[in-house]
């Protein structure tokens, strides 16, 4: 279910520094290259390329398989990619940021054959003419520049068993005539997302433990066009449309929760049950469409770009949290309370983009740019609430309404000078200068007694950048890159909503989160191109996350204790994270086995404080995590060929992550070990993959404070699975590609839930 899912993905942020093989989590894996007489993965000025073109693995494969397999980058969820020391891995084609929503983007990803790709380029630590946030990284993936008219296209069929079963198809193709190119997706699919949760927390002499499952069936289905239209030879214009809906119905929390009382010596008092039954339905879509035009100045690859876009975002979320308590006969069929939320949410934007790029003969770059984004989110909550008295007896219900409308201006200016200064040593600063200015205003009924609210928030940043790379020799290559960016809170994040898990376990969103700075720098090491060291150095101010409070109060319906712990999203002091990276990319016995493996320690230092909700006003007990840890981390992709004719193929992949302090507590290690297997013939890609065989990525969070107060989360969300594809690529595999167009509205897209 989309609510908890909130707190399960918490987990992960923190694990910036090394994730891995199978998702979403997004927060390192793998190391990729081979040593020909050319250059698989070199450093450059301001990124890692690593040229997928002379790696001997890249047939048969997909773009999603090749990126898992290139150096810094990893996936813990088989859907998001991580880079190394980053919390998040933005996609770029061709230099411009894919405009695709996220599921269509993994689709594009798994269903682009790897054959068309000629290099991939990691850029942790983006310039200032790049519209990112926080610590956030870049992939760039190069397209082969083919030139023949023609169709060209793939199908793909895959099924995954967990828990339960999943099947997901898709079709894409390219046509090329002359001056047009079209380039479409459509695909689907539909899964049962499940999850397995052990709630435990206690404040003084009270213990709530709540255990169960969560099912989150979904149905999606979308896509998108590209139009390119080559006006004359220097100048190109292009359309743009991406759609995904997803319908989640039926999703289900059950949930036995058990209140324990102590004496003060640690015996049980009594013990009391009560069971959650939460039923959720939802869908959302998301449409953007966005206008291209870009002219080439000179040959020497000057350019101006010019984006207008416009998004549109629908959420529609409608939930039954009920609260069962025994009857007679010890059977859960009595109602204790019940509460209905209908929490839709509605996000509009209009953005533009303008990017002008002056190249000189003495390799000398300028650049100089700017963006708007205007952003209306509308949120329009309603709540009903029935107690029920100790007969089961439904009583007058409480109604809470909220209407929550955000309003959002973003002005932004960049530049950036660029030199190569000799064969050695090159070097690129710039800076961003922007403007936001937000006001949000809140229309409350709660028990038919209205209120009012604005929140107005303006700042302003300017965000330096630096970088430089300096060649020693052939073997022996030093970098160092410093950025600043600002991390804005997402428009859910934003919406003051409270999500109910259990009666006493819920999570609550804060419209007074401000955006927080981050400020990252690293230096790299480079040897033969195959060995590297990477060390990181990240400092976040005012940071947003989720932090877990809880107090004991008196049940007035039953006068007796409980406990309640909720998940307040806000901002939460300072953060460092310092790591050391070191890893080894090889292609050994005659290019049988790629090797790919990396080890690291990152120690992180967590500075917050915090004992009331922003949005309610509610006071609990203080929850503080002023606590350092050093945690080690070990990464290996490998791939074996197993014939001659480089037909038949095995992936060996593992991962290990050492306990480590996040926001919420401490976060015990984890690992994965997975396998695959694939065969190509002729224009046909046979896989099957096995994910966590060992059943070992399995999150567990325990925290205890200086007060006696403990928290402890157990979240198993069945990453063991089995994976079956079939992929047939058709017509002519020559036919040049559309060009990839960053769409205006892609940073917006990154807020949306």
């Amino acid at each position: 279910m989309k609510t908890t899912i909130l707190i399960a993905a918490i987990f992960f942020s923190g694990l910036s520094f090394a994730q891995q093989t199978k998702k979403d989590t997004v927060k390192t894996k793998s190391i990729e290259g081979v040593t020909l007489t050319k250059q698989v993965f070199k450093k450059q000025s301001d990124r890692f390329v690593y040229d997928v073109a002379a790696s001997p693995i890249a047939k048969g494969n997909t773009t999603f398989d090749i990126l898992k397999q290139t150096p810094l980058l990893s996936t813990t969820d088989d859907k998001t990619l991580k880079i190394a020391g980053k919390n998040n891995a933005l996609i770029y084609i061709n230099g411009r940021k894919s405009n695709m929503d996220a599921e269509s983007l993994v689709q594009f990803l798994k269903n682009t054959p790897a054959e068309n790709i000629q290099k991939i380029e990691v850029i942790t630590v983006p310039g200032s003419e790049y519209q990112v946030e926080s610590s956030d990284g870049i992939i760039n993936i190069i397209l082969k520049k083919k030139m023949s008219d023609g169709t060209s296209g793939n199908m793909r069929m895959s099924n995954t068993q967990s828990k339960y079963n999943a099947s997901n198809a898709s079709f894409s193709v390219n046509y090329r005539k002359d001056k047009l190119g079209i380039n479409a997706n459509l695909s689907g699919g539909e899964n049962i997302n499940p999850q397995a949760y052990v709630l435990r927390n206690r404040s003084e002499n009270v213990q709530n433990e709540s255990v169960g499952n969560i099912d989150d069936p979904n149905k999606n289905l979308g896509g998108y066009l590209n139009i390119d239209y080559q006006l004359n030879d220097k100048s190109n214009l292009a359309l743009s449309w991406n759609t995904w809906a997803n319908k989640s119905y039926n999703s289900t929390i059950d949930l036995m929760n058990t209140i324990t009382k102590y004496d003060t010596n640690g015996n049980i008092l009594s013990t009391a049950y009560t069971k959650t039954k939460n039923k959720e339905d939802a869908r959302s879509y998301n449409n953007s469409v966005n206008l291209n035009y870009e002219v080439k100045l000179d040959s020497l690859g000057s350019k101006l770009n010019v984006n207008a876009a416009y998004l549109n975002y629908k959420r529609f979320q409608y939930t039954n949290n009920n609260t069962l308590i025994q009857d007679a006969a010890g059977n859960f069929t009595q109602n204790s309370s019940k509460i209905i939320q209908d929490l839709p949410q509605v996000i509009n934007n209009f953005s533009g983009t303008v990017d002008y790029i002056q190249k000189f003969k003495n390799d000398f770059t300028f650049s100089a740019g700017g963006n708007y984004n205007k952003t209306k989110t509308d949120n329009d909550t309603k709540n009903y609430a029935y107690p029920y008295d100790l007969s089961g007896n439904q009583l007058a219900s409480q109604n809470d309404f909220n209407h929550f409308v955000y309003n959002e201006n973003i002005y932004g200016l960049y530049v950036t000078f660029e030199k190569k200064f000799s064969d050695k040593f090159s070097g690129k600063i710039g800076a961003r200068y922007e403007i936001t200015n937000s006001l949000g205003t809140a229309d409350s009924w709660k028990n038919n007694v209205e209120t009012n609210q604005q929140i107005e928030r303006n700042y302003n940043n300017l965000l330096p950048y630096l970088s430089f790379n300096y060649a020693i020799n052939d073997k022996n290559n030093i970098s160092y890159s410093f950025s600043s960016r600002m991390r804005r809170p997402s428009f859910w994040e934003l919406n003051p909503v409270k999500n109910l898990i259990t009666e006493d376990n819920y999570t609550q969103n804060n419209p007074f989160v401000k955006a927080s700075s981050t400020y990252n720098q690293e230096l790299t090491y480079m040897y033969k191109n195959s060995y590297f060291l990477i060390l990181n150095h990240t400092y976040e101010k005012d940071q947003i996350t989720q932090v877990p409070l809880q107090r004991s109060y008196i049940d007035p319906k039953t006068n007796q204790k409980r406990v309640q712990l909720a998940y307040i999203r806000t901002n939460f002091g300072d953060k460092q994270e310092m790591s050391a990276m070191l890893g080894i990319q090889k292609s050994l016995f005659k290019q049988y086995l790629t090797l790919n493996f990396n080890a690291g320690v990152q120690y992180n230092i967590n500075n917050g404080t915090l004992d009331t909700d922003p949005t309610t006003g509610q006071v609990f007990d203080t929850y503080v995590n002023n606590r350092k840890s050093a945690s080690m981390v070990i990464t290996s992709n490998n791939t074996i060929r197993l014939d001659k004719k480089k037909t038949w193929f095995l992936g060996v992949s593992f991962f290990y992550v050492d306990k480590q302090q996040i926001e919420l507590g401490m976060l015990k290690n984890l690992a994965s070990l997975d396998l695959s297997i694939k065969k190509n013939w002729n224009d046909w890609t046979f896989a099957v993959n096995l994910n966590d065989v060992l059943r070992t990525n399995v999150v567990e969070i325990e925290d205890l404070q200086a007060s006696g107060n403990y928290n402890y989360i157990k979240n198993d969300m069945y990453k063991r699975s089995i994976n079956v594809s079939i992929t047939y690529n058709f017509g002519n595999q020559k036919v040049k590609k559309v060009r990839n167009i960053e769409s205006a509205s892609d940073e917006i897209k990154n807020r949306t839930r």
